[in-house]
C-alpha cells in the first residue's frame, strides 16, 4: 500500500519574496505479492486487485469504470485502450506504451508511471493525487480540466501537454523537458517549474501566478512575454 510522507513538504523551496513553495508529496508504493493476470482481457467495471499485468496486450480493450488496486502493469501495450472513469490506486505502471489511451475522468491515486512511451493520451477531467511520472516521453497529453495535486514530473519529456482549465496544486517539474505546454485558463498553486531543463509555453503565460520559475527561465520567456504584452524591444 502507498504511504505519504509525514509532513508533505519534501524539499520544497523559496519563491519570489521569500514565500515558501510547498513540495509535492510523493507516493510510496509497497505492493503485496502479486498474482499474474490470466484473464482473457479487460472488462467494463472490472475489479482487479493484487494482479501483475506483464507484457499484456491490452490494445483496444474496454476497461471503462474498472478499479485497479495494488496492481503492477509492466511493458504492456495500451493503444486505444478505454479506461474512462477507471480508478488506479496504489499501483505501478512501468515501460507501458501506446497511442490514444483513454483515461478521461479517471482517478489515479498513489501511482508511479515509469519510463512510459505514450502519445495522444486522454486524461481530461481526470484526478491525479500523489502521482510520480518519471522518465519516458509523453506526446500530446490531454489534461484539460483535470485536477492535479501532489504530482511530480521527473526526468521525462512532455511534448505539447495541454493543461487548459486544469487545477494544479503542489506540482513539481524536476529535470524534465516541457515543450509547447499550454496553461490556458489553468489555476496554479505551489507549482514549481524551476527544475525543468527546458520550459516552452505556448499558451496561458498569464496563468502562471501561483507558480515559481528561475531567473534564467524568466529571461528565456522574456521574448514571449514581450510579444504577449505588446512590448517592442529594440537595441
Amino acid at each position: 500500500m502507498a504511504r505519504s510522507g509525514a509532513d508533505g513538504m519534501g524539499t520544497g523551496g523559496t519563491g519570489a519574496g521569500g514565500t515558501r513553495v510547498k513540495a509535492a508529496r510523493r507516493p510510496e508504493i509497497r505492493l503485496p505479492a502479486l498474482e499474474p493476470f490470466t484473464g482473457g482481457g479487460l472488462e467494463p467495471d472490472g475489479d482487479y486487485d493484487g494482479l501483475e499485468f506483464r507484457e499484456a496486450d491490452l490494445a483496444g480493450q474496454d476497461g471503462s469504470g474498472s478499479r485497479f488496486l495494488d496492481c503492477a502493469l509492466t511493458e504492456c501495450a495500451l493503444d486505444e485502450v478505454r479506461l474512462r472513469h477507471a480508478s488506479v490506486l496504489d499501483s505501478t505502471l512501468t515501460s507501458v506504451r501506446g497511442v490514444g489511451t483513454n483515461l478521461a475522468e479517471a482517478t489515479l491515486r498513489d501511482v508511479e508511471l515509469i519510463d512510459a512511451r505514450l502519445g495522444g493520451t486522454q486524461m481530461h477531467a481526470a484526478v491525479l493525487e500523489r502521482v510520480l511520472i518519471r522518465g519516458g516521453k509523453i506526446d500530446c497529453l490531454n489534461l484539460r480540466m483535470a485536477r492535479l495535486r501532489d504530482v511530480v514530473f521527473e526526468g521525462c519529456v512532455l511534448v505539447e501537454p495541454d493543461f487548459g482549465g486544469a487545477r494544479l496544486e503542489r506540482v513539481e517539474f524536476v529535470d524534465c523537458a516541457l515543450k509547447g505546454a499550454d496553461f490556458h485558463a489553468a489555476t496554479l498553486k505551489d507549482v514549481d517549474l524551476r527544475g525543468a531543463v527546458s520550459l516552452e509555453i505556448s499558451g496561458g503565460l498569464d496563468r502562471l501566478a501561483g507558480a515559481v520559475i528561475s531567473t534564467t527561465q524568466l529571461l528565456d520567456l522574456a521574448p514571449v512575454l514581450a510579444m504577449q504584452w505588446g512590448i517592442r524591444v529594440e537595441d
